[in-house]
């Protein structure tokens, strides 16, 4: 300790390679992805990493008595306080694997909920990771280690007040569920009161997703000027955040900037941010943003799609993939894919970072808002002013004609615009 600093917990973080048909990523990626996630919380020394060959998971142990053992050796040598494994561990493996190894042991679940424990900062979105830490917690007692818990808040898997197991029982962590709840629906009927004053605001909804550091937040402070947290993180960005942007034509619209998505992310998780992320179930328009010079970038892409599959994107909302980080490709290769990216439709090169292919970004989504548009003609009665001043602010009028029933309007509009229209 120097002062009154106190010292990293030393994390080994082990991939467990089951080399199983249906394993999408790599395993020297996935331990890449699983090093950075044990970067990405604080208090946390990363001393080693490791792909672990599993051909059988044991119900015990997990991994086999011989392999356990060297592994012991291992952790031993680098004095290892942590052992983060990129995988599931059950309750009864982690039990006999601490007692093995004589080190704290955390699973992919559990690391990725003391992420978000640490960066969440709205309301609901604490409430959300507390419920969902509670719900993986039911299932397990977890001794608490005191290694994290004078530097930073957590959830008590990786730090806590003392050497003492939780003292919670399931009827415990479903009553504070049940407080969770109540207090959660609270913020919830909150934010649907600001969502449906949003409503009100006649601007599209552009919502930027992808997976976690793909550069949606370097894209959203360069279209928006904003401050967003944009970092070389794994989940820098939780809470979602909203600001308006003018574009060359005159129009405007909201950009949305949410959670990145993950492989394998918990369950637990998907069910509690849904709430979150229901501002991209309600955009005009989804931007899919892909760290194109990532090796597995295609890999990324169809865990996005399944996550946004999951959360039941509607089919009719248009979505533009945008390849970020052009800047990073190498040089041989990028004219060749900028070009690839230009042939095909609904794909814009960029660089969120040089600001490269952002002009064109931009030209492409006034032309794909505009595309949604159709036709329409309305009466409004004589002293319905309300409605036909909103209509021209919005810039939605192409002729205007008096008759004996009121006021007929020609609108060119979005099918959002109408709703609101109607609302008014």
């Amino acid at each position: 300790m120097i002062g009154h600093e106190v010292a990293p917990t030393r994390a080994f973080v082990i991939h467990p390679d089951m080399r199983r048909d249906d394993t999408r990523h790599a395993p020297g990626y996935a331990l890449a992805e699983a090093v950075s996630l044990a970067q990405a919380l604080p208090g946390l020394e990363v001393v080693g990493n490791e792909v672990v060959r599993l051909a059988t998971p044991q119900p015990k142990t997990l991994f086999g008595s011989g392999k356990v053992e060297e592994l012991k050796q291992m952790f031993s040598e680098a004095e290892t306080e942590l052992v983060l494994i990129d995988g599931r561990v059950t309750p009864v493996q982690q039990r006999n694997l601490e007692k093995a190894w004589k080190v704290k042991i955390l699973d992919r679940t559990g690391l990725i909920l003391e992420i978000f424990s640490d960066r969440a900062r709205t309301r609901e979105g604490v409430l959300q990771v507390e419920m969902a830490a509670l719900a993986y917690q039911r299932t397990r007692l977890v001794r608490a280690w005191t290694h994290l818990e004078r530097q930073r808040g957590g959830l008590g898997f990786v730090g806590g007040p003392g050497e003492t197991q939780i003292e919670a029982d399931r009827r415990a962590i479903d009553e504070q569920l049940v407080r969770l709840r109540r207090q959660l629906d609270q913020v919830v009927k909150t934010r649907e009161l600001h969502r449906a004053a949003r409503a009100k605001v006649p601007f599209p909804i552009v919502a930027l997703v992808g997976y976690t550091n793909a550069g949606k937040s370097t894209l959203f402070n360069h279209l928006t000027g904003a401050d967003v947290l944009a970092k070389d993180m794994l989940f820098a960005t939780l809470d979602p955040t909203m600001r308006r942007v003018k574009l060359d034509s005159g129009a405007e619209i909201i950009l949305s900037d949410t959670v990145g998505f993950i492989s394998n992310l918990p369950t637990q998780l998907v069910a509690a941010f849904r709430a979150t992320l229901e501002e991209v179930l309600e955009a005009d328009l989804v931007l899919h943003v892909r760290d194109i010079s990532h090796p597995e970038s295609e890999e990324q892409k169809q865990d996005v799609e399944d996550i946004l599959a999951d959360l039941g994107l509607p089919e009719d909302i248009p979505v533009l993939e945008v390849w970020n980080k052009i800047d990073l490709l190498p040089e041989e290769e990028a004219p060749n894919l900028i070009q690839r990216a230009i042939r095909e439709e609904q794909v814009l090169p960029i660089s969120a970072i040089t600001g490269q292919g952002l002009p064109e970004l931009l030209d492409e989504i006034t032309r794909t808002l505009d595309s949604e548009r159709h036709a329409e003609t309305v009466t409004l009665e004589w002293s319905d002013g309300k409605r036909r001043a909103w209509a021209f602010k919005e810039g939605i009028v192409q002729a205007e004609r008096q008759t004996e029933n009121g006021i007929e309007l020609d609108l060119l509009w979005t099918a959002r615009q109408a709703a609101k229209f109607r609302d008014l």
